[in-house]
């Protein structure tokens, strides 16, 4: 099973499935992963297939709609992490769109769109949203079943000779002990006292012990796959005509009620030809195999003679196994049980319904556009920008394409392509001043540029508790600003906005601190594990402090042109700057239990005079971490 490790990661995050969709074009894709790379298009209707087929790319590059281009971090400055934009900011310009990145909607727009990460086909997404796309309820099956067989019994990671099973792992120290380790290594006095030691099957990422030998020949149980249209219906048919397994309501009210249907146990057994696809390429390998074997065996015989004597029919050999694995291994195998009649009734009835129109055809590049200065503005970290065709202007637009630079006087790249005149681009820079300009194309070409605007960002970053972001555990009130946990763990919950230049400053002020807990505070990466406390990966920047009470003030200062992180309690800075050499774009980040409550307060000018000096609670090695 280890040869298929690959075929059971998720393109995406890289990690086993979770909760796996199917695509339409036959991939799979973690539902949380598809809700990061969905996208939202504009509330007009979306292109004709007529249209469409109007449309080569050899005509003009700039004729594929609603475009985007995504700047990279280290190329220009721009940010592009979908779920860091302030909830405020989240609503659709009027007739316009968002891009760069399309900030996350409480409910689905009329138009979304979802791109296979793998062969990048566009699926357009039904009023259902993600929920229309079918669970790979065997894929999970599958992951479970392969991560099942890896498991095996935590070790001591302290013993000489012949580590012993382990019996509890610390969570400040990150071991795993035996017994007599741990009396010898960590006793239960003294600084180690505070540290809080749980059975291995707690612990985050440890292996799940041995499991016996009659327990491993047991599957788990198999998931019963239920209707995506109606989620309490389980499938008890197959519509021959979409190709789908359907539920009884969906024949009896759905879109399915009319279609040819089957048994969905006969046709599970006629789909499963593919098994003499295997059975056939298994063959061919072993067969292509042996060859090989065979050549490199003639390769090493050092007599010529002998050599040229078979080197000819030992060449046709190969060059014929080739062609069998690209035209004959590798072809479907049909099986003759298959209805494979062409239903071309649909198709007749769109060619009748046809109604051609006679185009305007150009004779000249468009005009430039006219920036409406009045509807430029900016927000936060977002910029809106709005346009317009000249007056009396006889060519045809098909579209406008908008170019932005980094924000620090480089060069332009294009943002936006399509045909609306209002668009918001998010994910931008604090404190840097952006210059935008638009130009108008048809058939004929690319005309002019209009001129210049320039769009500045707010000097101080406002941001809340991203929900989207946070550990399922995480509670969230006050407009996402003030933050508790419903578990006795740690749990991690990351800021809406992502940083990566200029000196940014915020304060979380402690509102509950019961039974001396470990609250932690500082940066993150946007992909760090959620369920530990902050800065036991290698992604996350923090400080712990257990002397922390009811009523406390820490003070968060990034300084990204600096390339340091330094903390402040009650406005006293915590010893020296506790982490430098930072590069990259961080997020702010903190890791709490149900015994603290947070609240953030952010847009805050960094503090002219913050008072310099020792304060009484001292950071212990394991409560300040870099990693």
């Amino acid at each position: 099973m280890a040869d298929m490790e690959e075929e059971l990661k998720c393109p995406v995050c890289g990690s086993f499935y979770r909760d796996p969709i199917i695509l339409p074009c036959s991939h799979n894709v973690c539902l949380p992963c598809a809700r990061t790379i969905l996208v939202q298009t504009p509330e007009a209707e979306p292109p004709s297939p007529q249209a469409r087929a109007r449309t080569s790319a050899s005509d003009y590059d700039y004729l594929e709609l609603d475009k985007m281009s995504v700047y990279s971090e280290a190329d220009s400055g721009y940010g592009s992490y979908t779920g860091f934009a302030p909830a405020t900011l989240s609503q659709k310009s009027p007739n316009g769109v968002r891009v760069f990145p399309p900030a996350p909607l409480p409910a689905p727009l009329r138009h979304s769109s979802l791109t296979c990460p793998q062969c990048h086909r566009s699926a357009l997404l039904e009023e259902r949203g993600l929920r229309g796309f079918a669970r790979n309820r065997l894929l999970e099956a599958i992951v479970g079943r392969y991560q099942q067989s890896r498991t095996e019994a935590a070790k001591c990671q302290l013993c000489e000779r012949g580590p012993q099973e382990a019996a509890v792992l610390c969570e400040q120290c990150d071991v795993f002990y035996c017994e007599p380790c741990q009396r010898r290594c960590h006793p239960a006095r003294g600084p180690l006292a505070k540290h809080r030691l749980v059975p291995p099957s707690q612990a985050r990422g440890a292996a799940a012990p041995a499991a016996p030998a009659a327990a491993k020949k047991q599957l788990p149980p198999r998931k019963i796959s239920t209707c995506t249209e109606h989620e309490l219906e389980n499938h008890s048919m197959y519509c021959a005509s979409c190709k789908i397994p359907v539920c009884y309501q969906c024949l009896e009210e759905g879109k399915h009620g009319k279609h040819e249907v089957k048994a969905l146990g006969a046709m599970w057994k006629q789909h499963k030809v593919v098994r003499e696809q295997i059975s056939h390429c298994t063959l061919k390998l072993r067969q292509t195999t042996g060859l090989m074997e065979y050549c490199l065996e003639v390769l090493k015989d050092n007599d010529p003679s002998g050599f040229l004597q078979i080197s000819d029919a030992l060449i046709k050999r190969v060059q014929v196994s080739q062609e069998q694995w690209v035209k004959g291994a590798l072809e479907p195998k049909i099986n003759p049980e298959f209805d494979l009649t062409l239903d071309n009734g649909p198709l007749l009835q769109s060619i009748h319904q046809l109604d051609f129109i006679q185009m305007k055809i150009p004779s000249a590049v468009p005009p430039a556009p006219i920036l409406q200065l009045e509807k430029c503005l900016t927000h936060n970290n977002n910029a809106t920008l709005a346009w317009k065709a000249p007056p009396l202007n006889q060519t045809q637009i098909e579209g406008y394409i908008l170019e932005l630079d980094d924000g620090n006087g480089g060069q332009f790249q294009e943002v936006y392509v399509g045909k609306e005149t209002v668009c918001t681009v998010d994910g931008l820079q604090f404190n840097s001043a952006y210059n935008a300009r638009v130009k108008a194309f048809n058939s004929a070409g690319v005309g002019p540029y209009s001129k210049t605007v320039v769009l500045q960002t707010s000097e101080v970053a406002w941001f809340t508790f991203d929900p989207t972001s946070a550990h399922p555990d995480i509670l969230l009130s006050n407009d996402n600003l003030t933050v508790t946990c419903n578990s006795y763990d740690d749990r991690v919950v990351l800021g809406s906005v992502a940083l990566s230049k200029g000196v940014h400053y915020w304060e979380l002020s402690v509102d509950r601190y019961d039974n001396h807990p470990d609250p932690a505070f500082g940066v993150a990466r946007i992909n760090l594990v959620k369920d530990m406390m902050l800065g036991k990966d290698d992604k996350a920047w923090a400080m712990t402090e257990g002397g922390i009470c009811k009523g406390t003030t820490i003070g968060v200062l990034l300084d990204l042109s600096k390339h340091m992180l330094s903390f402040y309690i009650n406005n006293m800075q915590q010893g020296p700057v506790a982490f430098d050499n930072l590069e990259g774009i961080f997020v702010p980040a903190i890791s709490i239990n149900r015994n603290v409550q947070v609240t953030l307060h952010t847009g805050l000018e960094v503090p002219n005079h913050i008072k310099q000096g020792k304060s009484s609670l001292s950071c212990s090695p394991s409560s300040k971490s870099k990693y």
